[in-house]
Order: C-alpha cells, then structure tokens, then sequence
C-alpha cells in the first residue's frame, strides 16, 4: 500500500512539473534600443569580456550574463538574436545597447535609437 501510495505520488510530481515547464511563456519587453560607439569596440565589458562591435552581443540593465534574447526592430520587423554580456544602457527611456553588428542586421544604423521588443 505505502508502495503504491508513493509511487502515485511521484507520478503527479513528474506530470505537474512537465505542465509547468510548458505553460512557461517568454517574457517580453518594449522600448528602445541603441546601439554601441565606434570608441568601444576592444573594451572591457562588465561580464570581464572584450567587447566586439562584429559579435551578436548587448548590453541589458538586469538580465543575466549569457542570457540569449530575441530583439525585434517595431519599424521594419526585422529580428535578431544576441548575448547578454553587458550592463546598460543608462539612458532614460532605452532598454538595450546592441553590438554594431546586430544593429546592423536590425537595419537601425541610419535612425540609430528604434523601438524594440525583446523576448527572452
């Protein structure tokens, strides 16, 4: 009886933690993205690392380091997706610093701040 009691049990267990690990659905945010500098391409990030202006990286004020998040440009849809590796930006109003590369892809150099969505 004790047997079949626990076995039944952990069946639940297993069952509701599947159900929660599915119904689990991306966070998203929305504001506007900038992207780096020519003038620090080689330096130092907060995660320790170099940055690279050629890497599919970005910089988010509290998302973990190596978080892998999908950006969306809201004015011409286009989507990439980048690592976390830095901390920023710290301008009002903006929630991501992409890599010159990524907002390359996003096709953003011209305007140079757009608004974005990001999931992760």
């Amino acid at each position: 009886m004790k047997k079949q009691l626990t076995l039944w049990i952990l069946i639940i267990l297993i069952f509701s933690s599947c159900a929660t690990s599915k119904n689990q659905s991306a966070r998203v945010e929305k504001g506007m993205a900038s992207y780096y500098a020519n003038k620090f391409n080689g330096r130092k990030t907060a995660s320790g690392e170099k940055y690279h202006h050629n890497q599919m990286t970005a910089a988010h004020r509290t998302l973990p380091f190596g978080t892998i998040v999908q950006i969306k440009n809201l004015n011409n849809g286009k989507t990439v997706k980048v690592r976390i590796n830095d901390r920023g930006p710290f301008v009002r109003g903006r929630i991501i610093d992409l890599s010159k590369k990524a907002a390359r892809q996003l096709d953003m150099i011209r305007e140079g701040v757009v608004p974005v969505e990001i999931r992760y």
